[in-house]
């Protein structure tokens, strides 16, 4: 995978074709990248575990996984993932919008099933690992759609759509979860909007006072709100997102350190480097060499 088609923060790119909206990424951490910060997108997101262990943060809520685990994503929950400790992860991701399940018409799977798991009404299960109640269920149903992308058969897209119905069968038959609290939800709101702000501005400067004031809120209550929500502080979290964008334009561009420090935001080159180092345990020079193709 490229690492710039896995956009961070409320994704842009089109995943599949405007016709048939599906696509699957292999995955590695961290020899792909590192982490995958915390985002959310109008798409839904499968995340397969195929070797080794990591950590998946899904709507403020923390998931280890390991090979086998599977998580479903749904429209606009934020999620992020991450290497744990030392380990290696390989994974698949796929990608789809629910949309193409739809009927064009008055349908009562539209009303019943797809439009609450659009807006957010009805909720499934996140996490499911071997063992579990319809686990086989539900990791035939993806397991079947990727032998057919890999194989790319003959009317393939029906195959996919079909596992799609199925899957969401089984998963709002047996695996329906009640929707968040009103407390977290309006907690998640907030962070989803801190998330596209940076998003959009994270160049530029960006102080506490702003992003307070984006918010409708005190500079004190900003920063207990984001450090009790992320845990961390927004300067680090802003500094984290800027040196993570960082790392991929040193692997996929040519442009000289200085420039690429400027471009995400970094005005003081000494600073970058120092804080780069003490992310990735290498000067810039030193990743790029170690990573670009």
């Amino acid at each position: 995978m490229n690492i710039l088609e896995y956009e961070n923060y409320q994704e842009k790119k089109s995943h599949g074709s405007e016709s048939f909206p599906y696509i699957t990424y292999p995955c590695s951490i961290p020899l792909d990248f590192e982490r995958v910060p915390a985002h959310w997108h109008d798409e839904t997101e499968i995340i397969y575990i195929k070797k080794g262990n990591g950590l998946i943060t899904v709507d403020l809520e923390e998931y280890p996984v390991r090979e086998g685990s599977i998580l479903l994503i749904l429209p606009g929950q934020v999620h992020s993932i991450e290497q744990y400790l030392d380990y290696k992860m390989e994974y698949i991701n796929i990608i789809f919008k629910l949309e193409m399940l739809l009927a064009k018409q008055t349908d009562i799977c539209n009303s019943r099933y797809f439009t609450p798991l659009l807006d957010g009404t009805l909720r499934l299960t996140t996490h499911f690992t071997p063992g579990m109640p319809f686990y086989n269920e539900v990791a035939g149903c993806i397991n079947a759609a990727d032998e057919v992308c890999r194989t790319n058969p003959p009317a393939f897209q029906l195959v996919i759509k079909g596992q799609l119905f199925l899957l969401f069968s089984i998963l709002i038959s047996n695996c329906c979860e009640t929707s968040a609290s009103r407390k977290n939800q309006k907690s998640l709101e907030k962070m989803k909007r801190i998330i596209k702000y940076i998003e959009t501005n994270y160049a530029s400067k960006i102080s506490i006072e702003e992003m307070a004031d984006a918010l409708d809120l005190s500079q004190s209550h900003f920063m207990k709100f984001f450090k009790n929500t992320m845990g961390t502080t927004f300067t680090e979290y802003l500094n984290d997102y800027r040196l993570t964008m960082a790392s991929r334009l040193l692997i996929s561009s040519e442009a000289s350190i200085l420039d690429i420090a400027a471009e995400v935001g970094f005005d003081n080159l000494s600073y970058f480097n120092r804080l780069f180092k003490k992310r990735f345990y290498v000067t810039p020079r030193e990743y790029r060499k170690r990573f670009a193709g």
